[in-house]
């Protein structure tokens, strides 16, 4: 069974070039940073402040995420209803963070995740992917970029989106924070694999990158 681990911090460009890689080879895409992102939306939905361990413990205790595959394209339901575009806003995002340091919270997502991977292959992205959720993945990739070039990835992301009302310094602080909230979290924090490959992005393309992790694939297939 083919499982990919694809780890790294905020605008690495995980999703994207993950989505790449399962399209090329004709294998699923599990976009993990998504299940947290919904568990955040909920949380903002019921005015649930997502620094409330306890509170957050209860949303994700009751609260019902389905994924689901549309021409090999992962779509996210939460509560029945589907929420793959919109929770991917900067406020969404910001919320995610905190929701994914809650050991519980990231209990349940893992159960899911690893339920995807047993039956599938796949390939995942996400900040813990090769060390605690997949740690005996086929193939595991660390990518990484500059800050600078992160923060400016988000932010024509999110213009390209129609979203007009940010500022690059501002998506640059947020990077910045969800670095920190990330790689400092009590369980399973962000951090390269030891038998991990890491890539720097920086000044690839994203072809470029996604041929490098194909490489890395036939090598191993």
């Amino acid at each position: 069974m083919l499982n990919i681990a694809i780890d790294g911090p905020a605008g690495a460009g995980k999703s994207t070039i993950a989505k790449i890689v399962s399209k090329r080879l004709g294998i699923l895409y599990l976009d993990t940073g998504a299940m947290y992102r919904s568990v955040a939306l909920k949380a903002l939905k019921e005015g649930i402040d997502t620094k409330d361990r306890l509170s957050l413990v209860k949303v994700a205790d009751c609260i019902d995420i389905c994924i689901k595959y549309r021409d090999n394209e992962q779509r996210i339901y939460l509560d029945k209803e589907d929420v793959s575009e919109c929770i991917r806003t900067p406020e969404v995002s910001r919320a995610a963070s905190d929701v994914a340091v809650v050991p519980e919270v990231r209990l349940k997502m893992v159960e899911i995740q690893r339920g995807i991977a047993a039956g599938n292959e796949v390939v995942m992205d996400g900040r813990d992917i090769g060390t605690y959720v997949l740690p005996n993945a086929s193939l595991k990739i660390f990518l990484t970029a500059s800050i600078e070039e992160r923060a400016m990835r988000r932010y024509n992301e999110q213009k390209a989106k129609g979203i007009t009302d940010i500022d690059l310094e501002e998506v640059k602080k947020d990077i910045e924070l969800r670095d920190k909230n990330d790689s400092s979290r009590a369980f399973a924090p962000l951090s390269k694999a030891e038998d991990a490959v890491q890539i720097d992005t920086t000044k690839m393309t994203i072809e470029e990158v996604a041929d490098k992790i194909i490489s890395l694939v036939k090598r191993k297939i």
